[in-house]
């Protein structure tokens, strides 16, 4: 069984922001805007550098990620995309081609 390893967060202040902006877009009430709007940049859902580099999480959020150590861009990224698996099924049949493999 997979068990996710314990790494402490080294930059808590934004690592705490920016994954505030991300539970924020991928809230229930709010997923379905953030899935319009990564299918109106065509991108796919999983793509998280490309989203984060087209401000779908905000303006500031590019710079939060960069200042973050590489194991906490990682945690921020693996958080994401719990998220993303965590959508309802009914959105995510509604935006399947963002879910889709090609």
């Amino acid at each position: 069984m997979f068990e996710q390893a314990a790494f402490a967060v080294q930059k808590e202040a934004q690592f705490q922001q920016l994954s505030a902006k991300v539970e924020a877009a991928l809230a229930p009430n709010r997923a379905d805007l953030f899935l319009a709007s990564v299918a109106g940049k065509k991108l796919r859902v999983r793509q998280f550098e490309e989203i984060l580099a087209v401000g779908l999480f905000g303006k500031d959020a590019p710079g939060l990620y960069g200042e973050l150590a590489v194991s906490d861009q990682a945690l921020i990224r693996e958080k994401y995309l719990a998220a993303v698996e965590k959508v309802p099924n009914g959105l995510r049949q509604r935006f399947l081609k963002l879910y889709a493999y090609y």
